[in-house]
């Protein structure tokens, strides 16, 4: 048992976060439970349950279920954009305050703490954290769509600005480039990674300095004291399973669109919701193979197959594409990116709304309900870190590395239809926007497979870690729970995605991010309190 010495925890109420069990103040934290479980009894039940409960009604009234949640998503993008900008300006607010002030040089761990990897390896877990299926899918589809938007958006046949292109348009192709690149990178940079970093650093300070468990409700041990241990905790450790869980479904539903997309575009296979239930079966089944295998002999090979494979297709769209445009595009579009970032970020008074609702406020939604399934793996690797050097690597390393990919991606699909009048990218679905990009460069049955493999692993390796983070969470901050339980979040994050297409697809998808991604914003608004409170009671190097 690890002895507590910090005077904001009374001392005896909690144990180390790898004993068998973990108690808090007058209640069981983690309960050994029947056939093997090891959980936390309240939070595991109540999410469990009612995750079952949601499968079950969604899959009985599908054709109930879509109106409903296009209608839930549309009311809250509309009614909320102010609300989720504003709260990513504070997270980002946050990260830089504490860069530049003396609180940067508490050591997460404690004075004496080294880190547990090397600067190179310490990095390349963070880039890793920062690819996924929604890289894939938006490389292409994002760029091309913003550019489109930005090119036609001055004005409309009626004679109106149009508001779906972001900031109102721009005059000629261009201008209308530079919009297109700087939005997208708004949305894959500095935002996200603070959303992430906020509660990362949450995760990490409260677990590995003050001893308590690594889940969601530790953070607000400064807010809530020994409450933590009860009902208010029990609330935030379920609305986090929800919120991650999901916003989990919601890039496994986008995995599968992409992928049935693919196939049908390299080897003739059927499109439509059969094909992507198929799809999302079979991964689901790959990846209960991994959850079996162990982190060790499953995800983590896997994670390290995806990287070589990402790096591999972009090596060879920067070599075979258009090079130089990729490489001086890269310092362009972080230029244009820090010139339209006021006013991309501005919540009040904005004429691009169906910009704003469409796309900001939904990724804004979507990254803060996978911020417990990022952050936590963020703040498992980030021990012995000073919080300078913490927030300073995970803001701008992944947003580099997200900058970047989409620079590769992006310019290359704006190119083609500047340069060479290739429109057919332009022209297609947003699932398939990356496969008819690649149609246009060499080797194309080769880099179309690799892309397909790419979106299954990535697949894969997200519903894997994403059950290992849920079942964490629902077992009070156990690390190492029974195999069982992350069996049961990996086949109902797949069972989820099911329900979600078949009651509303894409629409249905976004709702339910949406939907928990407002009250879980809520929560890491708190944690801002929380983390500050913490990181005042540590003792800062001079």
């Amino acid at each position: 048992m690890n002895k507590n010495t910090d005077p904001m925890i009374p001392d005896g109420n909690v144990n180390a976060i790898d004993t068998d069990y973990q108690i808090g103040q007058d209640n069981i934290v983690v309960k050994l439970g029947p056939f093997g479980l090891d959980i936390h009894n309240r939070v595991f039940l109540i999410s469990g349950l009612s995750i079952i409960a949601f499968v079950i009604f969604t899959l009985l009234f599908q054709s109930q279920a879509a109106p409903a949640f296009t209608s839930l998503r549309d009311m809250l993008t509309s009614n909320l954009d102010w609300f989720f900008l504003t709260a990513g300006n504070v997270f980002v607010a946050l990260c830089v305050i504490l860069i530049f002030t003396p609180l940067g040089r508490v050591r997460l761990g404690g004075t004496e703490a080294t880190p547990d990897f090397s600067y190179l390896g310490w990095f390349s877990m963070l880039f890793a954290a920062g690819m996924g299926i929604g890289l894939m899918f938006y490389g292409v589809s994002e760029p091309l769509s913003h550019f489109s938007a930005a090119l036609d958006g001055t004005m409309t046949a009626e004679g109106m600005r149009s508001d779906a292109a972001p900031l109102g348009g721009a005059s000629g192709a261009e201008a209308a480039s530079d919009l297109a690149m700087a939005a997208t990178i708004f949305h894959w940079a500095l935002h996200p990674w603070a959303i992430y970093a906020t509660l990362a650093l949450g995760l990490a300070l409260f677990s590995f300095n003050k001893g308590l468990p690594l889940t969601i409700r530790s953070v607000f041990y400064p807010i809530l004291g020994e409450r933590v241990w009860g009902w208010p905790g029990h609330a935030i450790d379920i609305l986090a399973v929800f919120s991650t869980l999901f916003g989990l479904a919601t890039s496994l539903g986008i995995g599968a669109s992409q992928a049935s997309a693919g196939l049908n575009h390299l080897f003739g296979f059927p499109t439509g919701t059969t094909t992507e239930v198929l799809l999302i079966v079979g991964i689901s089944s790959i990846a209960l193979v991994s959850v079996v295998a162990g982190l060790e002999a499953g995800v983590k090979r896997l994670s390290e197959v995806n990287m070589v494979l990402a790096a591999l297709l972009m090596l060879f769209v920067i070599i075979v594409g258009p090079t130089l445009f990729i490489l001086t595009g890269f310092v362009d579009n972080l230029v244009n990116y820090l010139k339209h970032l006021p006013a991309l970020s501005n919540p009040v008074g904005r004429e691009d709304t169906g910009f704003l609702h469409g796309w900001t406020t939904f990724y804004w939604s979507w990254w803060i309900s996978w911020s417990p399934f990022v952050g936590m793996f963020i703040a498992r690797v980030s021990r012995g870190r000073t919080v300078r050097e913490f927030l300073i690597s995970v803001l701008l390393i992944p947003s580099l590395a997200c900058t970047f990919w989409m620079t590769v991606f992006g310019n290359t699909a704006i190119s083609q239809v500047v340069n060479e009048g290739y429109t057919v990218a332009s022209e297609s679905e947003l699932p398939l926007q990356l496969f008819a990009m690649l149609d246009a460069l060499p080797l194309v049955q080769i880099s179309s497979f690799i892309a397909i493999v790419l979106v299954i692993v990535f697949f894969i390796t997200s519903s894997d870690s994403g059950s290992l983070v849920i079942d964490t969470i629902a077992a009070g901050g156990k690390v190492n729970a029974p195999t069982i339980q992350r069996i049961f979040w990996c086949t109902f994050e797949g069972l989820v995605a099911i329900a979600l297409l078949l009651g509303g697809g894409l629409a249905a998808l976004q709702a339910m991010a949406v939907s928990t991604g407002f009250p879980f914003t809520l929560v890491l608004l708190a944690a801002c309190y929380a983390i500050v409170r913490g990181l005042m009671s540590e003792p800062r190097p001079g």
